[in-house]
């Protein structure tokens, strides 16, 4: 369903159904309270609500998966952000002596913004997304996943779409919410390439010996450079952006003739990478100039601020983005070249297939009139229904799928932990 079929107006009348029927809250209490071998750590973590009118209210939290439920649904809340696990209950901040109130962890965050993209991309601009651009998500999924798996050896990141023109990555490992605002400022350096602002010609400078993280990143770009950048965003075509690229190409090269002869955009770029060819094996400065060239148009621009922060507040996974409509949904890695954003359900889609009758519902509700649970079994029951009868059943799966790869290292660990207490 388009976003165009949803209508913003209508979301008051949408949120209560969709918090009271469909919003995964037991998933989202397992995975924010992991595997509460920690006491206090969901009642001490920040959540803000952003309610209609744009009225923000922060510092919530909440005792149990039951009394977070009660306030989301009273609230009805248009954004839901996830903040730090603190000292204290934030909800009590106040009351706990001045500077006692501190963020103690939170997962490594990242947060990757189309609009940060604007520079590099023809299709689209500001917050406007379309299939042609949204490669740029796909080549930064792929080069941060592999990173945060293989270079640091983070097991759980959850990938999150953010409703609208980006992505969110929650990194859960325990070591990654440990993580001090030093060690996450390192991190996020070491990931960060793409650096200086709208004055800066000159994005990415590579250095001898090119990095290994570097030389994995470009084996990323190269396999999609062809087909966003010369095709679906004529880079080697339009003569601003012909401009643009011409401009990181050093001075000494001595092709421009030829250049100017040449109109077809994979022979102009085939022009470059053979000067490039060239200039290799030298130590002059801009030796690696098309490797820089494309990763100044396709590497991950990330928002530093987000990640390096422990008390940053992140939009949270299933909030609703108020504009779109669109749920904010975990993203499959593994099939994530097939992931459409526009394809993700929107409330009014998911609430419109709620009440869709089905053919066995007459049976299904004789049957359970028969069960004698108590109520609120039934209603949990019920709820679990309620979302497999939508389009959103496929992404809480998918989230399932991620919090039970959680579970098992949480199993691992305490049975090691265990293991090593009977050596002793």
């Amino acid at each position: 369903m388009p976003s165009s079929d949803y209508d913003p107006a209508c979301l008051p009348d949408l949120l209560p159904l969709y918090y009271r029927r469909l919003f995964p809250f037991s998933q989202y209490y397992r995975w924010l309270s992991y595997g509460g071998v920690q006491k206090n750590y969901f009642q001490n973590r920040e959540f803000s609500f952003t309610l209609k009118d744009d009225i923000y209210v922060r510092y919530q939290s909440f005792s149990t998966q039951s009394e977070l439920e009660k306030e989301m649904q009273k609230m009805n809340p248009y954004k839901i952000d996830v903040g730090a696990v603190y000292s204290h209950r934030p909800s009590q901040h106040n009351t706990v002596k001045s500077g006692t109130f501190q963020a103690l962890e939170k997962e490594l965050v990242f947060d990757i913004d189309m609009t940060d993209y604007d520079d590099v991309r023809s299709c689209c601009s500001a917050a406007d997304i379309c299939s042609k651009c949204w490669t740029l998500m796909t080549i930064a999924i792929r080069i941060l996943d592999r990173a945060l798996r293989d270079d640091f050896g983070f097991q759980h990141r959850l990938w999150v779409y953010s409703g609208r023109r980006g992505v969110h990555c929650w990194v859960c490992d325990e070591a990654a919410r440990k993580l001090s605002v030093a060690a996450r400022s390192a991190v996020t350096e070491y990931l960060s390439l793409v650096k200086g602002g709208d004055e800066t010609v000159k994005k990415v400078v590579l250095t001898e010996p090119i990095h290994p993280f570097i030389s994995n990143s470009l084996d990323v770009v190269k396999e999609y450079f062809s087909r966003y950048a010369l095709q679906d965003q004529d880079l080697m075509g339009n003569k601003e952006s012909v401009d643009k690229v011409l401009a990181l190409v050093p001075e000494d090269i001595l092709f421009l003739q030829e250049f100017e002869k040449e109109k077809k955009p994979e022979k102009r770029w085939k022009l470059i990478m053979t000067e490039a060819k060239r200039k290799q094996g030298t130590t002059k400065k801009g030796q690696y100039f098309e490797k820089e060239i494309m990763l100044q148009y396709c590497y991950p621009r990330l928002d530093a601020n987000v990640s390096k922060g422990v008390n940053h507040l992140l939009k949270s996974p299933f909030s609703v983005h108020p504009k779109t409509g669109r749920i904010s949904v975990p993203i499959d890695v593994s099939e994530l070249d097939k992931f459409d954003p526009f394809s993700v359900p929107t409330i009014s889609l998911i609430c419109e297939e709620l009440d869709r009758p089905r053919p066995s519902e007459e049976k299904e509700t004789s049957e359970d009139a028969k069960e004698k649970e108590d109520e609120k079994d039934a209603a949990e029951k019920r709820k679990i229904r309620d979302y497999k009868r939508t389009s959103l059943a496929k992404y809480i799966k998918c989230f399932d799928q991620f919090l039970d790869g959680m579970a098992r290292s949480w199993k691992g660990e305490l049975l090691r932990k265990s293991d090593l207490q009977k050596e002793f």
